[in-house]
């Protein structure tokens, strides 16, 4: 509803064949004249692949297991495999040489993908600066004790009416409050919520922290079966939201809810420095938006 690489050893089964077909014609096709040694590595780390003149050191293979996954890695354990993560570097490796022999790296494509991968992993070194926050026990506590309700297992059964405009949002409700048996038929026809438009704006049970939070605000502060909010503005657009049905439940002890709730307070921190930084940006760099001239690039389309 709308309120909410060929290292990877876990392409071995679908690349296996591939990959060895590749490795064996590769191996062969480009492998170093007789008589001329691998670079040998000056540090003395053992070498446990060569291939024209070059040397696959077992701390390169080693840094190269480090950057899988967990599970990636322990895939590796079975030695089968790991011959086969070592032959499949050493296959990407002859693969990019031939690709460079054939001049592709200065293609316009390649050139502009990698200034586009650039921008993007420079835009994610930036914003790593503003995810660092945290959130100390006596907090997580002060928050459990004010909040209690948030941590009860009620769930609740609501219909809602989800429009783009106040104006229509206000008209709905106004029919509503005259006849509110005419809520499902209204949302037939007005709800842009069609995954259950059609079956009266219905949406089941749902507990806490599954709608957004001006929903879920809304929805539980409803007393009594069949009683209709006013519009509750979302990201979405504007609800209409009916109480169903209602189920209480049990509040979470607090060592159940702490790891929740220390989750939720580092979020709020991370989204409120976040916007605090792409503001400044826009004010320091003199944004300004023009509305009248982006209506139109819109209508023209």
């Amino acid at each position: 509803m709308y309120p909410r690489a060929l290292e990877t050893p876990g392409r071995f089964n679908s690349v296996m064949a591939t990959v060895a077909a590749i490795s064996c014609f590769l191996l062969v096709a480009c492998s170093k004249p007789e008589g001329e040694p691998a670079a040998a590595p000056a540090d003395g780390t053992p070498v446990v692949a060569e291939y024209v003149g070059t040397s696959l050191t077992t701390d390169e293979v080693r840094q190269r297991i480090g950057k899988l996954p967990a599970r990636a890695r322990k895939a590796l354990e079975e030695p089968e495999r790991l011959e086969q993560f070592v032959e499949n570097i050493v296959v990407s490796d002859l693969i990019y040489a031939e690709g460079k022999s054939q001049g592709y790296q200065s293609e316009e494509r390649i050139r502009s993908q990698l200034a586009d991968l650039e921008r993007r992993l420079v835009i994610q070194r930036v914003m790593q600066e503003y995810r660092g926050q945290s959130a100390g026990d006596d907090e997580v506590r002060s928050y459990y004790d004010s909040h209690q309700a948030e941590f009860k297992s009620d769930r609740v059964r609501a219909s809602h009416i989800l429009v783009k405009e106040e104006a229509l949002a206000v008209e709905i409700l106004s029919k509503l409050r005259q006849d509110p048996s005419l809520f499902a038929e209204l949302a037939k026809q007005h709800s842009t919520d069609r995954s259950n438009a059609s079956k009266g704006g219905d949406l089941g049970f749902f507990g806490r922290g599954r709608m957004v939070a001006e929903f879920e605000t809304a929805a539980f502060a409803l007393a009594n079966d069949g009683e209709i909010s006013d519009p509750v503005q979302t990201r979405f657009g504007y609800h209409i939201i009916r109480r169903d049905a209602r189920e209480d439940g049990t509040v979470k002890g607090f060592d159940e809810a702490k790891n929740q709730i220390r989750v939720r307070l580092i979020n709020e921190r991370r989204q409120a420095s976040t916007a605090e930084f792409i503001a400044s940006l826009k004010k320091k760099a003199g944004y300004r938006l023009d509305r009248e001239v982006l209506s139109s690039l819109l209508s023209s389309q």
